[in-house]
């Protein structure tokens, strides 16, 4: 009878011991922010890619050599064997991810293509460049992103658009539609705006906004209306 009490407790503190994911988030989320802040990188993105891959704190990993975004390497762990680098602690492996991110190729051409407010695009970027070997990886990520609404900690300014990433289609006819569709929509340039800032929105060029609307200066108006 003792040594089932003794097994019964000693289950309870494991079980305890599993950290939620909003418990992780709430953790993790300022120092996810200064990093955001930063080097440019969404908040939500970070959070999530370290929820996906280290079980919100929980793998084997996360727990015994602090490591959560899955980054393989050397380590000095007498724990556990594994292919896995080591940190110090949790804030050591969150930057080491946005190093990666910064310093080493494809990885930092993302930051030329996506803002600190588009996590869809980063999230995609990030796994064409082989982060991951999972086809699925990004929709993943994205999923946790807006089932724990962590695009609110990217500090997204009033009016923000998410730019629209269409999924690939086989059907060649489908595919035409999408694109006459895209081609034929119109914005309504905010304040604050310019061709610069909207052709990245919208996956285009500069110069494609002005021929297909007939500009001759760059210049724009709030509430003008253009082809995009």
């Amino acid at each position: 009878m003792k040594l089932f009490t003794f097994c019964l407790l000693l289950l309870s503190g494991i079980i305890a011991k599993a950290q939620n994911t909003e418990d992780y988030i709430a953790e993790h989320v300022e120092y996810a922010q200064g990093l955001m802040r930063d080097h440019k990188i969404p908040a939500s993105l970070i959070l999530a890619v370290a929820i996906h891959e280290s079980a919100s704190g929980n793998s084997r990993i996360a727990q015994h050599l602090n490591n959560h975004f899955g980054v393989k390497g050397p380590n000095n762990n007498t724990e556990i064997r594994s292919a896995y680098r080591d940190y110090s602690n949790a804030d050591e492996s969150y930057s080491h991810f946005v190093e990666i991110m910064e310093t080493r190729a494809p990885f930092n051409n993302l930051f030329s293509k996506y803002d600190q407010y588009d996590y869809k695009g980063w999230a995609k970027g990030i796994q064409r460049c082989g982060y991951a070997h999972s086809r699925t990886w990004s929709s993943q990520v994205i999923a946790l992103i807006k089932k724990y609404e962590l695009y609110q900690y990217d500090e997204r300014p009033a009016g923000y658009e998410e730019p629209v990433y269409t999924s690939t289609v086989s059907h060649h006819k489908k595919s035409t539609v999408s694109k006459n569709r895209k081609s034929t929509s119109n914005y309504t340039v905010k304040s604050g705006d310019n061709l610069s800032v909207i052709a990245k929105k919208k996956g285009t060029t500069v110069k494609k906004l002005m021929q297909k609307n007939g500009l001759k200066k760059a210049s724009l108006k709030p509430g003008q209306k253009i082809k995009v």
